[in-house]
């Protein structure tokens, strides 16, 4: 096997499926980290090779909530060092490690203010983003840093200029430096942008859903830069793909489980992920350097659904390595 393609790791973005019947307001925090336990343990299993907490709790109250308590705040929007822990890590079993998603502080921004301009709180929410890989890293509990951006190139509420998010990027990625730090993005159209930031390694691009996207994103700049590639290989968009399926099988799915879950996992089969990984592999090499799904599966049915599509994932990432030399 090259070096090129051992180089390529599986993770996922994060969000998944409570159990049935499970409420977030019933548990108690030792029952709520076994939840998280129980969950990364089905990642393992599927053969996700780094995978991230699930995030059952909303992405930005998860920080927000932290961040805006006076007891731990240092000053407005900027929390305390030894307050800038994220709880799910306290779930992660010993000599294990995980993806460790932080929300960015242009999501968490715009969250709050909308279209308005303040560059000191996005600095101020840059800096506590910061502390929260800092204090990750040195729990020892992190193998893989994600910044999570999606409204970057999406939200017209964002009226910060290109430096703007720039400065903000390099302050919140800073700590993970010299380490895989993914930056996840719903849209390319600040790929370039992010790659130019020192903190951020690898680019992850929306591929499954969107293959276009991949030639939006210029090579030659990921090598300028010295950064990298994720290709979303399996879509998460799953009200989208069963809407497809519905049209085309003149059915509602969600009427009959049973065959939804058959339908969409032969619609995103091993093979169909294989093929986008390889397409993404012709255009990107060497700069190709993570790969799985798309987003999140927090919308999809089940558990045991979500889990079977990360399963299909890591058999097309087995036999690309297998095939591809």
């Amino acid at each position: 096997m090259s070096r090129l393609v051992e180089g390529i790791f599986f993770d996922d973005i994060g969000s998944f499926p409570l159990p049935k019947g499970a409420r977030l307001e019933d548990l108690s925090r030792d029952q709520y980290l076994s939840l998280v336990r129980d969950v990364l343990a089905q990642k393992r299993r599927a053969g996700v090779e780094a995978p991230t907490y699930p995030q059952f709790r909303d992405m930005i109250r998860m920080f927000m909530d932290e961040i805006e308590n006076p007891d731990f705040s240092e000053e407005p929007y900027l929390i305390k060092k030894e307050h800038a822990r994220i709880m799910e890590l306290d779930a992660v079993q010993p000599g294990q490690k995980v993806r460790v998603c932080v929300t960015g502080p242009v999501e968490l921004y715009i969250s709050i203010f909308g279209a308005t301009a303040y560059p000191d709180i996005l600095s101020s929410l840059a800096k506590s983003v910061a502390r929260f890989f800092a204090a990750s890293i040195e729990a020892k509990k992190m193998s893989v840093a994600s910044l999570d951006e999606p409204s970057l190139g999406y939200n017209s509420n964002i009226i910060f200029s290109e430096d703007e998010i720039l400065d903000a990027l390099q302050i919140a990625s800073s700590p993970c430096r010299g380490m895989d730090c993914e930056v996840h993005l719903h849209s390319p159209l600040y790929a370039e942008l992010c790659a130019s930031v020192p903190g951020i390694s690898i680019v992850g691009i929306e591929s499954a859903a969107h293959p276009d996207y991949l030639q939006l994103v210029d090579r030659k700049v990921l090598e300028e830069t010295d950064s990298y590639l994720r290709a979303g290989i399996a879509r998460t968009d799953i009200l989208a793909l069963s809407a497809a399926l519905n049209d085309q099988l003149g059915v509602n799915l969600w009427q009959d489980m049973p065959r939804l879950e058959r339908e969409i996992l032969e619609k995103e089969s091993p093979l169909v992920m294989r093929k986008r990984l390889e397409k993404a592999h012709a255009l990107f090499g060497d700069r190709l350097r993570a790969t799985g799904p798309d987003c999140g599966l927090g919308s999809w049915p089940s558990q045991e659904l979500a889990s079977r599509l990360l399963t299909n994932c890591a058999a097309a990432v087995r036999s690309f390595r297998k095939d591809v030399a």
